[in-house]
C-alpha cells in the first residue's frame, strides 16, 4: 500500500511529487490529442492527395512529409533554446512552412463542404500544432527552477566570491582559514580578516557596530 507522506506520493519507483504526477498526466493527455488530431490530419491529406493524381506510395507518405516537417522542425527549435542558442532562421521557415501546408490541405479537403466544412477539418491541424507545442513548452521548462526555488546567486567580485566560500565552509563544518581564503582567491591578509570578520559578524546577527542585524 502507497504513502502519502508531506505532499508525496511513494511507490516502487520512490516518493513522487505533486507538480511532477501533474506534469505526467498533462503530457500524456497532450500526446494522446495530438496523436488523434494526426491521424485525423493523415486522413485528410491522403485523401486530398489521391483525389489530385497521388497515388499508392506517394499519396501515404504525402500526409507524414508535412506534419513531420512541424514535429522535425520544433525539435530542432528545443534542441536549440535548451543549449541556450538562438532559433535557426532556416527551421523557423520551415514551421511555418509546414504549419501553412498542414492547414491548407485540411481547409481545402473540407472546403467542397461549405464554410463550416472547411473549418471542421482544419481542427484536427489546429489541434495537432498546438498540442506539439505544448509538449516542447513541456520541456523547455522541465530544465528550468522549479516553483518555490531560487536561483543561485553569482557573487558580483572577487570578494563576495571569497565570503560565500567561507560561510559554505562554515556551514559545512570545515571553515576555511584567513590565509586559506587570502591564498584562493588572491586577497590581501588584511582583507581576508575582514571578510572572515563580516561574515562572521552577519552569522550571529549583529552588525559591525554591535547593533541587532534586520
Amino acid at each position: 500500500m502507497s504513502r502519502c507522506r508531506a505532499g508525496h506520493v511513494g511507490g516502487r519507483g520512490g516518493p513522487v511529487s505533486g507538480d511532477r504526477l501533474i506534469r505526467s498526466a498533462t503530457a500524456a493527455v497532450v500526446c494522446a490529442v495530438a496523436g488523434f488530431a494526426a491521424v485525423v490530419s493523415y486522413t485528410h491529406i491522403y485523401d486530398l492527395g489521391r483525389a489530385h493524381g497521388q497515388g499508392g506510395v506517394p499519396a501515404r507518405l504525402l500526409p507524414l512529409s508535412v506534419d513531420g516537417l512541424i514535429l522535425a522542425a520544433s525539435l530542432v527549435l528545443l534542441h536549440e533554446a535548451r543549449n541556450g542558442r538562438g532559433a535557426p532562421r532556416l527551421a523557423r521557415v520551415m514551421l511555418w512552412l509546414g504549419i501553412g501546408a498542414t492547414i491548407g490541405a485540411n481547409i481545402a479537403y473540407g472546403s467542397g463542404f461549405g464554410l463550416l466544412g472547411a473549418v471542421i477539418s482544419a481542427w484536427p491541424a489546429v489541434a495537432f500544432i498546438g498540442s506539439v507545442e505544448l509538449v516542447m513548452q513541456l520541456v523547455r521548462r522541465a530544465r528550468g527552477p522549479h516553483a518555490g526555488q531560487a536561483a543561485p546567486v553569482v557573487p558580483a567580485d572577487v570578494e563576495q566570491a571569497a565570503r560565500a566560500a567561507y560561510v559554505a565552509s562554515v556551514a559545512s563544518g570545515a571553515p576555511l582559514s584567513q590565509r586559506a581564503i587570502a591564498d584562493r582567491f588572491g586577497l590581501s591578509r588584511r582583507k581576508a580578516a575582514q571578510l572572515v570578520s563580516a561574515a562572521t559578524v552577519q552569522a550571529n546577527g549583529q552588525h559591525p557596530d554591535g547593533r541587532a542585524a534586520a
